[in-house]
């Protein structure tokens, strides 16, 4: 296989990096396959609860279709815990980031945000603050994260749920995978 001539960055040629430039573009145009095997890999759950980590994650996401949201909610929907498995601390800026390129501002704030509205229903019980996502109050998107949390996330853990399987929302995942980037 072929190679690039340097072994530091300052040292390429245009050539290294118009290689280097299909590569990515190459590797970039199979991130859905790598994101679906990845979610289809969470049938783990952390302890405690009562369905794994896919099955919440289709549960969300068989609700957004149901409720009728656009295919790139659905998709957020699906996607938007994916950060829980490496990065358990800051899981939804995770998934956001994933997401960014492929998403409007609007579902990106959701999904960004999500962790911190979701505090609303279990932060009080932890000593902590279940209004904590009052600070956005104002924000044009605060009511949309309120209903994300409320109708699609807060409500996915139910073990007699009968959610969609994953390959009902892969050609979803496809298509908002498949988009041109957005830059907001």
């Amino acid at each position: 296989m072929k190679k690039v001539s340097f072994t530091e960055m300052r040292k390429g040629t245009k050539e290294d990096y118009l290689f280097l430039d299909q590569r990515e573009k190459d590797y970039a145009s199979k991130t859905a396959s790598r994101i679906l095997k990845f979610l289809s890999s969470l049938t783990e759950t952390l302890e405690g609860y009562k369905i794994t980590r896919l099955e919440h994650s289709l549960q969300a996401a068989t609700r957004a279709l149901k409720a009728g949201e656009s295919e790139e909610m659905i998709v957020a929907t699906l996607l938007h815990d994916i950060g829980d498995e490496l990065a358990p601390m800051n899981h939804s800026e995770y998934a956001a980031s994933v997401l960014k390129p492929y998403v409007s501002e609007k579902t990106h704030w959701i999904v960004e945000k999500h962790g911190e509205f979701q505090a609303y229903y279990y932060a009080h019980h932890l000593g902590g603050n279940r209004n904590k996502r009052d600070k956005y109050k104002d924000h044009k998107y605060y009511d949309a994260c309120v209903n994300f949390c409320e109708n699609y996330d807060q409500c996915s853990f139910d073990p007699d749920y009968k959610s969609y399987p994953i390959e009902k929302f892969e050609p979803m995942v496809r298509n908002i995978f498949a988009r041109k980037p957005y830059s907001f």
